[in-house]
């Protein structure tokens, strides 16, 4: 482009540079589109005669590139695959349950099953006898509910902002007339109680979605937005009026086994008075809050302050608004491993909830006793023989529940098959290494052979589960034994039970 009059006097020379500049760049670029093209034919030949790996190799079937460059280790069986036909001797059976039977102090209140895979009694002693069972009653709920929820799904926690009105003023942006109101903001859960209050955890269950990784992602929006003040409100309808079963206070002294479900909660409510601890592994169970959800958004609000958010008045329980947006959300563990969480640790709260969450699914009422409505109706779906049983609750903490021992066992061949209902297995306790029964193994050569649930009251100690036999096969099994005249003598009997399943 010509410029007026006097050009500047190193103008042509500048000119004549750029040339060669250009000059020399454009050498340059053909010199690498020909190396390149070089080392891209370079690699096809070497691809296609298996010199390097590749999707071209024209080798001999058997005959691969990692064959050339080295040894390739064949992998290898962990574990065989269980022989769910091998038959159990009957005699060998009905030996280790009189044994059982002749334990001083037992007393006479016990029922014991042994089956096969498909739940087929081998032998037994009062297996149509009801009994209460206490937490192997979770066994139930869990394969009701695990075999209809979305096992593989995840709860979310968000944060929904009231839209603003036209002409309204938001506090910290712009005000109409020099009034301002607050946000409002809603902080709405879809049942996750294992909410953590620090920062999101990806390498555990309890804590996976995190108040203070939610608090940041709000705050950020709030900002974008010019907001700095909020009216903090929560949703926690989700589970209705009625949070807990009838008579489950009398086995919950300081309230340290159960809490009422709600939609929302930090480690399940735990109060821990700043104690450290692993939140997947609990070595003692603090007193549980009354208001878990009420505490989550507490939190929730402290949080928000602390990254410069303002939260006005007092915290209300309230719903959103109809036009609320959400402009920040958590995702907790999937279901499954929530479900292994709750057996591991024999969770009253958390498996009442699961079979609240099956009510919801398969529209019975939403409340406790449509709870246990709703395990029973998909137990019989299952092919589960339901008879004598009787649900005061689906943990098993509550007074007055009964069942046959034949219930427990159908349940546990279920979890030896593959198919609806897999995650009610994933968490059960393996005597001699993890869970509640870590410690009930008499024989040490059983340890990891057997997968079970077991239940403590009072006056009720049993255990049900499933075994992988030491000579192959499996088996499934249960006992329930009330009102023992040596507790201690009762219990013992049961871990030295177990582990003579494990030779059958």
């Amino acid at each position: 482009m010509n410029r007026s009059g006097s050009s500047h006097s190193g103008h042509g020379a500048h000119a004549r540079k750029t040339v060669n500049v250009t000059r020399g760049r454009a050498w340059r670029i053909v010199v690498s589109v020909l190396v390149t093209l070089l080392l891209v034919a370079g690699y096809f030949v070497a691809d296609i005669n298996g010199v390097m790996p590749g999707p071209l190799t024209i080798l001999p079937a058997g005959k691969t590139a990692s064959t050339l460059s080295g040894s390739v280790r064949s992998a290898k069986s962990i574990a065989g695959s269980a022989d769910l036909n091998k038959p159990i001797d009957k005699n060998a059976a009905e030996a280790v349950i009189n044994a059982f039977a002749a334990t001083p102090g037992l007393g006479s209140d016990f029922s014991l099953a042994i089956a096969d895979a498909d739940g087929k009694i081998v032998d037994s002693h009062a297996a149509d006898t009801p009994r209460e069972p206490a937490s192997t009653m979770k066994t139930l709920t869990a394969l009701a509910s695990s075999s209809m929820l979305d096992m593989g799904s995840s709860f979310h926690t968000d944060a929904l902002l009231d839209s603003v009105p036209a002409g309204a003023g938001v506090a910290g942006g712009d005000a109409l007339g020099g009034q301002t109101q607050p946000a409002g903001l809603t902080l709405k859960s879809d049942g996750d109680m294992l909410l953590g209050a620090g920062q999101s955890d990806p390498n555990h269950i309890n804590g996976r979605a995190g108040l203070a990784t939610l608090a940041d992602e709000t705050a950020t929006a709030l900002k974008k937005r010019n907001i700095t003040q909020v009216r903090l409100k929560y949703d926690d309808t989700l589970f209705g009026s009625v949070r807990s079963p009838a008579d489950i206070a009398s086995n919950n002294p300081g309230n340290t086994n159960f809490t009422g479900i709600s939609s929302m909660a930090v480690d399940g409510g735990r109060q821990w008075g700043g104690a450290d601890h692993d939140p997947d592994l609990y070595t003692e169970y603090p007193e549980l809050s009354t208001t878990p959800a009420h505490d989550a958004v507490a939190t929730f609000g402290s949080l928000l302050v602390q990254r410069g958010i303002g939260v006005d008045g007092d915290i209300a329980s309230d719903k959103p608004a109809k036009n609320a947006k959400r402009v920040a959300t958590v995702t907790s563990a999937t279901l499954s491993e929530i479900m292994a969480f709750t057996l591991r640790h024999s969770d009253n709260t958390l498996i009442e909830e699961f079979g609240r969450l099956l009510a919801l699914k398969t529209g019975a009422a939403d409340s406790p006793e449509g709870a246990t409505q709703a395990v029973k109706s998909r137990l019989d779906k299952l092919g589960v023989d339901t008879t004598n049983l009787h649900m005061a609750d689906c943990s098993g903490l509550s007074e007055g529940s009964t069942l046959e021992v034949k219930t427990l066992v159908e349940v546990q061949s279920h979890n030896l098959k593959t198919g609806p209902g897999a995650a009610a297995a994933e968490g059960l306790s393996i005597p001699g290494l993890v869970g509640t029964a870590r410690n009930r193994l008499e024989d040490p050569s059983a340890a990891g052979l057997l997968r079970v649930k077991s239940g403590s009251l009072d006056q009720v100690t049993s255990m049900a589960g499933n075994v992988s036999r030491k000579n192959g096969g499996v088996l499934a099994f249960a006992v329930v034994v009330n009102n023992p005249q040596d507790y201690g003598a009762a219990k013992s009997a049961v871990d030295t039970f177990i582990s003579a399943l494990a030779g059958l």
